[in-house]
């Protein structure tokens, strides 16, 4: 029987939704619903899935939820003209486009046209330049979900090791940054390392905790990881509903503690969605 332990991601997003249902709470005493705008393009189930899921979890926290289902023929011009009108309305406090979008649309030049303090995935190229900075602003869920899963469960990152394999705009590259910066559930030394260099494992090998971005399934076997290490999987590929992660299940008879295969760092990733929205409200409603 395996010793290692699993860091589910449920607990952490329990713990961070009841936060933002109590925070949600105070607005609607104050006379003020926090809304979170959604924009869906196309057809797609899976995103259609996504979307129902973000509604239903708003419902539960007392959010509005205002929704914009365009057409898979829809132009940029028909992109931006939604994104606009949630851009300009008051009661909308954040907004998410669902990713992916038709292939002839440009999500870049989308994700640009949004006010960057409803940007609730916190990709939006000024929130990434804040968190490059240290600024105030919405963090990339993915990453703050996994300083949340750390943090929850109490493992010391302030001046450890952490290797994240995966360089990503949505994962490694924001991850990096956020966990190298001076705060108790951060200040580490980071190491990115990525499949373009040859000899990556002799970096994945050393890592107090590996973290695992690259979106490749099941790259981290056991001998790519320091026995005790702690890992977290971040980076998934999809073969039509299957769910493929890049760190290979057996790699827990190595590890010290890791992110179970399904209900790791997904839950977690919802989860600060949501808190984005809730302090881009709070925001609104103070600089009113």
């Amino acid at each position: 029987m395996s010793s290692t332990r699993l860091l589910p991601g449920g607990p952490v997003a329990e713990s961070v939704l009841n936060d933002v249902a109590a925070r949600a709470a105070v607005l609607t005493e104050k006379g003020v619903t926090p809304s979170l705008a959604t924009i869906l393009v196309g057809d797609d189930d899976a995103s259609a899935g996504y979307i129902r899921i973000k509604q239903r979890q708003a419902a539960e926290l007392g959010f509005d939820s205002p929704h914009t289902h365009l057409p898979a023929d829809a132009t940029q011009a028909d992109l931006h003209a939604a994104i606009a009108a949630h851009n300009d309305d008051p009661a909308v406090h954040g907004l998410l486009v669902q990713y992916p979008v038709p292939g002839h649309l440009d999500y870049d030049a989308a994700l640009q046209a949004m006010d960057p303090d409803k940007d609730v995935d916190g990709m939006h190229p000024l929130n990434m330049g804040r968190l490059a900075l240290g600024m105030p602003g919405p963090l990339p869920c993915t990453p703050a979900g996994i300083e949340a899963l750390l943090a929850y469960y109490d493992i010391p990152v302030s001046g450890r090791e952490v290797v994240i394999l995966g360089r990503g705009a949505t994962l490694g590259r924001p991850l990096a940054m956020l966990l190298s910066q001076k705060r108790p559930t951060a200040n580490a030394a980071v190491t990115v390392v990525h499949t373009g260099v040859p000899d990556w494992a002799r970096y994945t090998q050393r890592a107090d905790i590996l973290i695992a971005a690259a979106g490749v399934p099941g790259i981290i076997q056991p001998e790519h990881v320091k026995p005790g290490a702690v890992v977290v999987g971040g980076g998934v590929r999809y073969e039509g509903r299957r769910l493929l992660p890049d760190v290979d299940e057996s790699v827990e008879s190595v590890a010290g503690a890791i992110t179970p295969r399904v209900g790791g760092v997904g839950p977690t990733t919802v989860a600060m969605l949501f808190r984005n929205a809730i302090t881009a409200a709070e925001r609104a409603v103070a600089g009113a």
